[in-house]
């Protein structure tokens, strides 16, 4: 992580990394010079994820409370100088979907999450859980800026904030991932829609970097439905984010969605969202 070269993060949710290392993840991994990275969707152990990724990287990861499940992890090229996982209340449980962890580079302190949103079912209790995730990030995020001004908040966030975010918008409104009390939360992060400062300090002053990069475009989509032609048809969501505060946003000098060449050539239903930060 020298100076003479941009701080690359990224983030993938692996759908389970065991799989996505038996169909090409490790392939991706070392050919695209990553410093931190950012892993939703474990859905294995630490053993695991050591003797995937190897020795020369310093690994975080925070396991679901049911074994198999979600899972999330922070893998970097130096250790971190501290980490934690607990998010909400003592009775909330965030196990294997919270893990922040500080890096020094070039004598600057930045956090990084990695983080894994519930997915939720419109109408049922796996809605009041995400909604409670959510509400439970919206109180810790002022509190991550605080701590540091370099602050990242990454990973499946399994929500499309704006019409662009997603090509089936209009059939989705009264589905999970698109609701507007979902949306609302970034809104309150990010900023409102088709309002002038939108993603210019609104709200909590966080930045979607995606967004930002991209411009006012359809996409650039992160996620495609396994069935039909959703792939090949570019049918996707872009659920995948880095979310930055103004002073690492304001860094930034390249942004990629690292979509897979062909259906047959992916190794995850994601992928991989890569920025390079200039610290």
């Amino acid at each position: 992580m020298s100076s003479a070269t941009p701080l690359r993060i990224a983030s993938i949710n692996t759908n389970g990394v065991r799989a996505a290392y038996r169909k090409g993840m490790g392939d991706w991994l070392a050919a695209r010079d990553v410093d931190i990275l950012a892993i939703q969707e474990v859905r294995a152990s630490i053993d695991d994820l050591t003797g995937l990724l190897g020795p020369e990287w310093n690994i975080l990861h925070d396991a679901a409370t049911a074994k198999g499940r979600a899972g999330v992890a922070l893998a970097s090229r130096t250790a971190a100088t501290i980490h934690r996982v607990e998010l909400g209340a003592s009775d909330f449980d965030s196990a294997g979907r919270w893990l922040e962890a500080d890096y020094e580079v070039n004598g600057r302190l930045i956090t990084v999450v990695s983080t894994y949103v519930h997915s939720g079912e419109t109408d049922t209790p796996k809605q009041v859980e995400k909604y409670k995730f959510l509400d439970a990030m919206l109180k810790r995020m002022p509190e991550l800026t605080a701590h540091s001004d370099l602050a990242v908040v990454l990973g499946d966030l399994n929500v499309g904030h704006r019409t662009l975010d997603i090509k089936n918008w209009r059939g989705n409104k009264k589905h999970a991932g698109f609701l507007p009390e979902e949306r609302e939360y970034f809104d309150r992060i990010l900023g409102s829609e088709g309002t002038a400062d939108y993603n210019e300090g609104a709200g909590l002053g966080w930045v979607d970097v995606g967004r930002k990069w991209a411009g006012e475009v359809e996409g650039p989509y992160t996620w495609w439905s396994q069935r039909g032609q959703a792939f090949d048809t570019d049918t996707g969501w872009r659920l995948d984010y880095h979310l930055a505060s103004p002073a690492l946003a304001a860094s930034v000098t390249n942004y990629a969605v690292d979509r897979a060449a062909a259906y047959d050539q992916r190794w995850s239903d994601h992928s991989a969202v890569v920025v390079d930060y200039f610290i």
